[in-house]
């Protein structure tokens, strides 16, 4: 009996610890659990938050809400010391920009000088840009590891909020936030081609930008560094008001904007990035600091869709202006294609590339208003870190407004681009279809400059004497297979589709059979055109529905000839332009018999 019994205990008494431990685990995994819930609310938790939940008041003196470095030490000393600064830069200021000025002097004026320059008496005030970029050591760490011979780690020379990264080994570089509300004294004698001399006054200057200052080379003798390099990284803000001393300025009508763009380029073309100023702190040679080109960019303005109208009669008449640097000399425009906001420009355009990294390509599509100042319809740009070296990018650009404000829900269109990014120096056997001195005989050669009277420099740049252009001439052979997910035009929810094939730049036309009820036509039709300048032409494939008294338009497809020329055949499905639905699928093969001009 007694052994019946303490089986009984022993059972239940083993099930209640069995439950216990149950109870407990899940009991410490909830715990854990809500744990895990707080920690990663917290985490989510912004500065809003906190102070919703703590009173200002409560917290210690140490705790600043702020996203930047506060620089109340440097605008402290800079402020005591602006009258010297004041008398040391304007002059400085004066004899680098005027001639700035004068390159970019409006037709309208004969001359344009500066007959008073102070900078006044307000500093500006300096506050350290949110995002400190300090290039692998700084100064003192460099130093103390060179003189001790220990190994200091970067991360424990930093304060809280400066953010480090690492491209190269012998630099620093700061980017600080300068803000300035000037009362400066600048007058400009201005000289107009009417005869008449106006002095016009520059004044309450207000000014926000981003200047950059590189630290480079680090060397191991104080104060560690060879030479201070500063540039204006980013201009946020440039407002001022110009006056006609004793007269209003708004009498000659256009002056006004006028000697606003001249500063604005004088601003661009002499002190912002890539543009940089080199002071030398030790002896040496700092020609590496120079800006130099490295590279170029070829862009392939192919198309826009879908722009919005900006007429109220008719359609927008569009034009495109690309560029890398806002200056007049290095922006390129399209031509305009009248009353339309689907247009078709395929025009090739080439930059020069000084900053591969920092820089990007902005395209700008505007509405031709004649006489009127033309109307911006969107806007895009691509950073060229994105591009890969070698390689041609094919891009559709969503537009926008304003390319600072990327939150634009507003449909305004799509430009696309075709991009080539070819740094100096790249080997031989790269190919660029779109370079004048490109072989389409052998894809894996370039002829050398000499040959066509290229005068080479020392810095990999190119003085071109006279030299010949490629036109790549060749047999381009197109299989239309077929075509998938029409959209239905016909009354009993079919088509009669049939495809246009058109040369654009040689007008060349041809067309398939006509395929009945179907939305799925099968062709496997081949069409040779002979092409006698691949890289400006392109292929335009345009679907119709086939009627007994007319035909129905049912979308088309826009091809340039690039990618068939660099890889020589290639088959791929296309989505249909103007329709709800519908691909084509295609065959591509090129055959070149490259010919060759004298191009003066």
């Amino acid at each position: 009996m007694s052994f019946f019994l303490g089986l009984v205990m022993g059972i239940t008494v083993g099930i209640g610890l069995i439950v216990m431990f149950v109870r407990s685990e899940n009991s410490r995994s909830k715990r854990r659990s809500d744990l895990a819930t707080t920690i990663a609310a917290f985490a989510r938790m912004t500065v809003e938050d906190s102070r919703k939940i703590l009173p200002s008041q409560l917290y210690p003196s140490w705790v600043v809400f702020s996203q930047r470095q506060k620089l109340a030490w440097l605008n402290h000393h800079l402020t005591k010391i602006w009258p010297y600064v004041n008398e040391a830069a304007s002059e400085l200021i004066r004899t680098n920009v005027e001639p700035i000025l004068e390159q970019y002097r409006p037709i309208i004026l004969s001359s344009l000088k500066f007959s008073k320059f102070t900078l006044g008496t307000v500093a500006p005030q300096f506050t350290a840009y949110q995002e400190w970029r300090v290039i692998v050591k700084i100064t003192i760490i460099y130093c103390l590891n060179q003189l001790t011979g220990n190994r200091i780690g970067m991360r424990q020379g930093l304060k809280k909020g400066v953010s480090i990264i690492e491209p190269e080994a012998d630099g620093i570089t700061l980017e600080l936030e300068l803000q300035w509300d000037g009362n400066p004294s600048i007058v400009l004698d201005i000289n107009t081609r009417l005869g008449v001399a106006l002095p016009v006054q520059v004044k309450d200057i207000g000014f926000t930008g981003v200047f950059r200052l590189i630290f480079k080379p680090l060397v191991d003798e104080f104060p560690c560094f060879g030479a201070v390099c500063y540039s204006l990284r980013q201009k946020k803000k440039l407002d001022l008001t110009l006056k006609v001393i004793g007269g209003d300025i708004s009498t000659i009508p256009g002056i006004a904007d006028a000697i606003k763009d001249t500063i604005e380029n004088a601003i661009e073309d002499s002190i912002t990035w890539p543009v940089r100023k080199i002071i030398p702190i030790l002896p040496g040679d700092y020609s590496d600091l120079e800006l130099k080109p490295v590279g170029t960019l070829e862009v392939k303005l192919v198309q826009a869709k879908e722009l919005t109208n900006k007429d109220i009669i008719g359609k927008s008449d569009p034009f495109a202006v690309v560029y890398i640097r806002p200056l007049p000399n290095r922006m390129k425009t399209s031509k305009t294609i009248n009353n339309q906001l689907n247009p078709v420009w395929n025009e090739h355009f080439e930059f020069i590339v000084e900053d591969a990294s920092t820089q990007h390509l902005v395209v700008k599509i505007y509405d031709d208003e004649g006489l009127q100042a033309s109307e911006l319809i969107g806007c895009a740009q691509v950073q060229l870190h994105e591009l890969e070296p070698g390689k041609v990018k094919d891009v559709w650009l969503k537009l926008v407004k304003d390319l600072d404000v990327q939150r634009d829900t507003k449909n305004r269109g799509q430009v696309h681009l075709e991009l080539l990014y070819v740094p100096f120096g790249m080997e031989n056997g790269f190919t660029n279809p779109f370079a004048p001195k490109f072989s389409m005989t052998s894809l894996e050669k370039v002829l050398k400059s000499g040959a066509d009277g290229i005068e080479a420099t020392e810095n990999g740049n190119s003085v071109m004497q006279k030299r010949r252009e490629v036109i790549v001439r060749g047999v381009f052979s197109v299989t239309v297979i077929s075509a998938e997910d029409l959209p239905a035009v016909d009354i009993m929810g079919k088509a009669d589709p049939y495809v246009v094939l058109i040369l654009k730049k040689s007008d060349i036309r041809n067309k398939t059979r006509v395929v009945n009820d179907s939305l799925n036509p099968v062709w496997n039709q081949t069409f040779d055109f002979v092409v006698e300048d691949g890289l400006h032409d392109m292929l335009i494939l345009e679907v119709w529905d086939h009627d007994t008294f007319g035909k129905d338009y049912m979308g088309r497809c826009i091809l340039t000839l690039t990618r068939v020329i660099l890889e020589g055949e290639y088959k791929d499905t296309f989505l249909l332009d103007g329709a709800k639905s519908g691909k084509l699928n295609l065959h591509l093969k090129w055959m070149p018999q490259p010919i060759y001009r004298d191009r003066e």
